[in-house]
């Protein structure tokens, strides 16, 4: 059955003018779309490039155990005591 349909479609479309597609009007020459395209990735690049200065900002701080939290930090051994 759907073997049929699939025959059925691709005969349709071979009779007449088969292959002669009239495509879609771009706004820009192609060209423009990848120019634009880079200039947003590099950007983006930039973007990204500029946090990885965040984890040397300081130093990093042993982090204190709070016995009050909701959910405290069970990988100490007991040492926050």
């Amino acid at each position: 059955m759907l073997l049929q349909q699939i025959a059925t479609s691709i005969a349709a479309t071979a009779g007449g003018e088969a292959g002669h597609e009239e495509l879609a009007p771009l706004w820009a020459e192609p060209w423009v779309f990848g120019a634009v395209i880079f200039a947003i990735l590099v950007a983006l690049m930039f973007v990204t490039l500029s946090y990885t200065n965040l984890g040397r900002r300081h130093e990093a701080v042993d982090e204190h155990a709070d016995p009050h939290r909701q959910h405290p930090n069970k990988h100490d051994h007991g040492q926050g005591h």
